[in-house]
């Protein structure tokens, strides 16, 4: 375990239990130091779900990104007349 230097103890101290935040001047990426309780709390799950993602939610994710890609727009919808499939339903009909 590495010891925190003095700068990040009153960082620490002064945030009143609120996150803090790092940059890496060199490369600009950031961290956040946490209290080790609430990074518990996380990898419990309590905050933080990783386990696989069913049917329904792939669905709506895919629904949702279709939106963000303008699927919606009506201008849209002469795609759904090249769709193969919507031509075999009607011929079985």
């Amino acid at each position: 375990m590495i010891a925190i230097s003095e700068e990040l103890r009153q960082a620490v101290q002064d945030s009143k239990d609120n996150l803090v935040r790092l940059v890496d001047p060199e490369t600009n990426a950031e961290y956040v130091v946490l209290p080790a309780e609430i990074f518990s709390q996380l990898r419990k799950g309590l905050y933080y779900d990783d386990s696989p993602i069913t049917e329904e939610e792939q669905t709506a994710l895919l629904v949702e990104a279709g939106l963000r890609a303008g699927w919606d727009d009506p201008e849209m919808d002469v795609y759904n007349e090249l769709d193969p499939r919507r031509n075999n339903e009607s011929s079985t009909r």
